[in-house]
């Protein structure tokens, strides 16, 4: 099946589960509470539903806008704006007439699934499959570095012992932990056996985005040699029969050598050293869009394409400690990450449901599923507990104003609130499905 069909199966899939769940956290405790919920939608009935069926007090359904889903809650100012509703005296049953700390544990409901959700999957998968690594002695060439890493010593086949004064069990971390991470102390262990403590500054991980040179460890070495050529590359002239001697006068033995090359030279013009039949020939190939000079490769080392990871089991009771540190993590970092959104780069690297759709395989695997859907858990509970009207975090934030000051915002306020705070999720929404538009056209 075409992959774009199975990310979209996954999207939906994965979707739809998340909302409605995050929504029955907010229905279960406004039923607990005696608060009558009118509607429960999974995505949006503008207009006209798919689906609906009233049971009880409440009409359940189907949208057809897949942007979210909802629960009207009566007697709180919320995307329908129902003004009518509100311009009348407070029933008993109505959210309004609760006290502020139950129209909290309401609002935070949601929030709270997400997490429970996340770290609950986090803890099956553990408990199922294990964790993978790979040590350092698993490593067999090293890592590819980035010549801003190298500033700081690193080098070209370095592995690393310990971060920050600790031992790293998974070298594949690394990577993540220098762009995410309080990264300052870290031990490696250079090509000749030698060990060495380098030091990184506090704003490595700016540097290297700010630079396209992230995440700075550019993948495990792994022994290369021509294998075709395309693009750029096939145009001048190389053939895919040729030994592939430099690219930039950078040696070319593995294949992070290609990368590390492009990166310390960014001319639109790759200076490529080939030999073929005894004579070295050197070739100007033009850049293209994509960031390459048009080779491919293939391995030398046949039994080392990529490192060994090995598998750590985890008891039930263990499962349950490493997977809420695990999705704790996952938060924290999808908290980091934001000082990288928040410059003019990163801005236009935000995406919609395309990127989302992106977090799947190409082909379906359960494990991966629950995996994204997981961190997609995780990503809905930090984004809805943000302090920005007509979401979660801005009634929470209204309700908390209330309970410290002791006055409730006027219903004309809250009104205006949900307004404004609608109408820039919409906005927001448009601008990152523009940007996988326009990433979709251009190939950036």
């Amino acid at each position: 099946m075409d992959p774009f069909f199975v990310k979209g199966a996954q999207l939906f899939l994965s979707l739809s589960i998340l909302i409605v769940l995050h929504e029955f956290g907010h229905f279960i405790p406004a039923r607990l509470f005696k608060i009558r919920v009118e509607k429960f939608f999974l995505f949006f009935d503008v207009k006209f539903a798919l689906f609906k069926k009233k049971i009880g007090e409440t009409v359940y359904g189907i949208g057809w806008l897949p942007l979210g889903g909802y629960v009207k809650i009566s007697g709180m100012i919320d995307e329908s704006m129902d003004k009518e509703a509100m311009a009348q005296e407070p029933k008993p049953w109505e959210f309004r007439s609760k006290p502020a700390w139950q129209r909290l544990i309401v609002m935070i409901g949601g929030v709270t699934v997400n997490i429970i959700l996340g770290f609950f999957i986090y803890i099956m998968i553990i408990a199922n499959y294990g964790e993978e690594y790979t040590t350092a002695d698993d490593l067999k060439y090293g890592f590819g570095f980035s010549p801003i890493m190298e500033t700081y010593g690193f080098e070209q086949g370095d592995k690393i012992l310990e971060v920050n004064g600790e031992a790293l069990l998974d070298q594949m971390d690394f990577p993540h932990m220098v762009m995410m991470r309080d990264v300052s102390q870290v031990k490696v262990e250079h090509a000749d056996g030698s060990t060495e403590e380098l030091t990184l500054p506090e704003d490595i991980g700016m540097k290297l985005f700010k630079s396209g040179e992230m995440p700075g460890v550019n993948a495990p070495r792994t022994p290369v040699k021509l294998d075709s050529v395309f693009s750029g590359a096939e145009k001048v002239g190389i053939l895919g029969t040729d030994e592939l001697i430099s690219i930039n006068d950078v040696p070319i033995e593995f294949k992070t050598d290609a990368t590390y090359a492009l990166q310390k030279n960014r001319d639109s013009i790759a200076t490529v050293t080939v030999m073929r039949d005894g004579v070295a020939r050197q070739f100007e190939v033009p850049i293209g869009d994509d960031k390459m000079v048009g080779v491919g490769f293939d391995f030398e080392d046949k039994d080392y394409v990529m490192p060994k990871r090995n598998k750590r089991e985890y008891g039930i009771a263990e499962s349950i400690g490493r997977g809420i540190n695990y999705g704790v993590d996952q938060l924290v970092d999808y908290a980091v990450q934001f000082k990288y959104v928040f410059t003019s780069k990163g801005a236009s690297q935000v995406g919609g449901f395309g990127a989302i759709a992106g977090l799947f395989p190409d082909q379906w695997d359960w494990l991966s599923f629950w995996q994204t859907t997981a961190f997609i858990s995780i990503i809905l509970a930090f984004m809805n507990i943000l302090p920005i009207p007509a979401l979660d975090g801005g009634h929470v934030m209204f309700l908390l104003y209330e309970m410290i000051t002791g006055r409730k915002p006027s219903d004309k306020f809250l009104e205006y609130a949900q307004m404004i705070g609608f109408f820039l999720l919409i906005a927001l929404v448009l601008y990152a499905n523009g940007n996988d538009i326009y990433r979709a056209i251009t190939g950036d």
